[in-house]
């Protein structure tokens, strides 16, 4: 398997520190409000590199958090906590927000197919763990407290921006306009670990430290929720690719200085979706959720197919046109594998067909995880010279990791389709089969004749046979 690594800018063989195991980490959502369509792009296609993953035959642990305390408005460390400003929004506790969009967020992860991680630690857990890496950092000089907080000084490294280059001045303030400048800080990149009394006296969650009463800052949650979890060697680091800077560069600052070694080996970015005024975002108020998809009509699992049609490392373009496309497309897909459905006998699959069909699945996934790829193996499928047990076998298998439901959605076609034709019908249908199986193409056009007379019409297609009301 290759893989683009965000941190080298090229793709290279997916190697794991320890040989069938995956350590894997993922940024999860901080609970202030529902997840956006955006969001969950980068959530499903997470969901399918471990997926992959487990179907290459790895040992996958996959860990996430939850932020339910310390992400402020800016990623500069400036403005309200975002769980704060969630809570005042509708006059709940940040503890009842937390719960609430948690379930919320996970809720839509199952309508999209989208598996739950092996762990998943809210921030709030882990104040311990926090204090003593904080600790630590301040006992090795790579922290400083000012103003009465904790800062990390990023002078103290070699080099600071490790996923590229960047001016001293696109450095300045946390690269946000309109953010005001921290004037406790020795520099202008340097980023707090811990937030005492002295800022943010409304701040509902608070916590007794070394250095007074307080709260983490966003970055260092997740170093430490992923050493606590996977140990101090990550193998895979997973998140939206706003989150390269600042926040996974500042993890990297902090976890190897408290480390003293390498940290995470690989690092794997989604790309945003867009609309096409540009980024999707809360702030924006372009708003789209899972639950407004399906007010609108639309299965979650055609967003799914529609994000899988791209490669995750290209932004998306969202429309509701696109949309459309995508859900033309997945109806029209489903509804040949419900052909295949039909046409099943239950048979074991040709095996060197199956391996062949296979072979075309796992190179595009193995190419940096092209989902566009893949989707086309499945339509590969669909068109190949083969029998329909082999096709659906093929297609379920696939399905381990695309889950797009095809094979389930299928049967559930199929099922209502047979329901709907009188059983007079489908004999005949039966019978029709069997002749042309034994290549009586006579028989079997006489009974394609009184079938039309009873109000139905057989054709024959590439992915078998399909028949109509006439």
């Amino acid at each position: 398997m290759k893989l683009y690594n965000s941190l080298t800018h090229k793709e290279e063989e997916f190697v794991p520190n320890e040989a069938g195991k995956v350590a894997m980490y993922t940024c999860g959502p901080t609970v202030y409000h529902f997840a956006h369509i955006g969001n969950l792009r980068s959530y499903i296609m997470e969901d399918v590199l471990e997926k992959y993953m487990r179907y290459a035959g790895y040992d996958v642990k996959r860990v996430m958090n939850i932020t339910d305390v310390g992400h402020l408005t800016s990623d500069g460390d400036t403005g309200d906590d975002k769980m704060l400003k969630g809570a005042k929004r509708e006059h709940k506790t940040v503890m009842e927000i937390a719960d609430f969009y948690t379930k919320a967020f996970f809720a839509d992860c199952a309508k999209l197919n989208i598996k739950t991680p092996d762990v998943v630690e809210p921030a709030t857990h882990c104040i311990d763990e926090f204090i003593k890496v904080i600790s630590s950092l301040l006992e090795k000089d790579y922290a400083y407290e000012a103003g009465g907080n904790i800062y990390f000084d990023t002078s103290k490294l070699d080099k600071y921006y490790v996923f590229g280059d960047l001016a001293e001045e696109d450095l300045e303030v946390g690269v946000r306009e309109g953010v005001e400048e921290d004037g406790n800080k020795r520099n202008k990149a340097d980023f707090v670990l811990w937030f005492t009394k002295s800022k943010f006296d409304d701040q509902e969650l608070k916590w007794e430290s070394p250095w007074g009463l307080g709260y983490p800052g966003w970055h260092i949650e997740c170093s430490c929720i992923s050493m606590k979890h996977l140990g101090e060697r990550l193998d895979i680091h997973c998140g939206g690719i706003d989150n390269q800077f600042p926040h996974h560069t500042n993890e990297i600052a902090q976890s190897e200085a408290f480390l003293g070694h390498k940290w995470c080996n690989y690092w794997f970015h989604v790309h945003h979706l867009n609309t096409t005024s540009g980024k999707m975002s809360k702030s924006k108020g372009e708003f789209l959720t899972v639950s407004l998809l399906e007010e609108k009509g639309y299965d979650p699992l055609v967003y799914r197919f529609f994000c899988l049609q791209s490669h995750y490392r290209k932004s998306l373009v969202f429309s509701w046109e696109n949309l459309d496309n995508a859900k033309q497309a997945y109806e029209k897909l489903t509804a040949r594998a419900a052909a295949l459905v039909k046409e099943s006998k239950g048979a074991a699959p040709d095996q060197a067909a199956f391996d062949k069909l296979k072979a075309g699945f796992t190179a595009a996934m193995d190419d940096d995880i092209n989902t566009s790829n893949a989707v086309t193996a499945v339509y590969d499928v669909l068109k190949a010279d083969t029998d329909a047990d082999t096709k659906l076998a093929a297609l379920a298998d696939f399905d381990k990791v695309l889950s797009l439901g095809i094979v389930d959605k299928a049967k559930e076609l199929a099922a209502g389709s047979s329901a709907e034709i009188p059983s007079e019908v489908m004999e005949l249908l039966e019978q029709r089969r069997e002749a042309r199986a034994a290549k009586d193409f006579a028989l079997a056009d006489e009974l394609r004749d009184k079938i039309a007379m009873l109000g139905y019409a057989v054709r024959e297609t590439r992915q078998g046979t399909e028949i109509t009301k006439i």
